[in-house]
């Protein structure tokens, strides 16, 4: 599977950071960014800008031609996608305690990267504060019973419900049912140009 370049760029400023054992706040204060701003990049909550990322890249003390190697997709455009369950992948989102996310497909898909992901939510689980994300999301509930929460208002999902909306407002999700909780997730990224 050939994840869209734009996330495979987030990924690997995480994994070139974790490597160099350069904490999030060494790379921000390096970076001239916020701490806030490297998680939400390295977590596929926003896309920096051109001037944003070089500095980044810089900042990891990276040639940019090394940094880009190998980060283009190859070959012709499919036209059609079939994804085995067991190439989904495993991401980290944000750390809350009871939240497993898989990315079945990444996609550019005209106007944007689209990202699909599989959200598993544990018996209990909720975030601790509000998230936001530079993309609208649209979450379908294959099953279990969740509450979002969506600046200061409260929506239940039932299993079939489904839910949209702009992930720049401050927003919580929590399982409130009697067991584990499945999502279909879909983020359209928004440019920030």
């Amino acid at each position: 599977m050939q994840d869209d370049i734009i996330l495979k760029i987030s990924y690997r400023l995480k994994e070139i950071r974790k490597d160099k054992r350069i904490t999030i706040q060494e790379l921000a204060d390096k970076a001239g960014v916020s701490k806030g701003l490297i998680s939400q990049i390295e977590n596929n909550r926003t896309i920096p800008s051109l001037p944003v990322l070089m500095n980044i890249v810089q900042s990891l003390n990276l040639d940019l031609t090394e940094f880009f190697k190998d980060l283009s997709s190859k070959g012709h455009q499919e036209k059609v996608f079939v994804i085995r369950s067991s190439e989904y992948s495993p991401i980290q989102k944000e750390a809350s305690k009871g939240f497993s996310y898989q990315r079945m497909l990444t996609r550019n898909i005209q106007g944007g990267p689209v990202d699909f992901v599989l959200l598993e939510l544990k018996k209990g689980a909720r975030r601790n504060k509000m998230v936001v994300t530079d993309a609208f999301e649209y979450k379908y509930l294959i099953k279990g019973r969740i509450e979002y929460l969506i600046e200061d208002k409260s929506y239940i999902l039932e299993e079939g419900d489904s839910i949209f909306f702009d992930g720049r407002l401050g927003h919580n999700l929590s399982n409130i049912g009697d067991s584990e909780a499945i999502m279909l997730v879909v983020y359209y990224f928004i440019s920030n140009d």
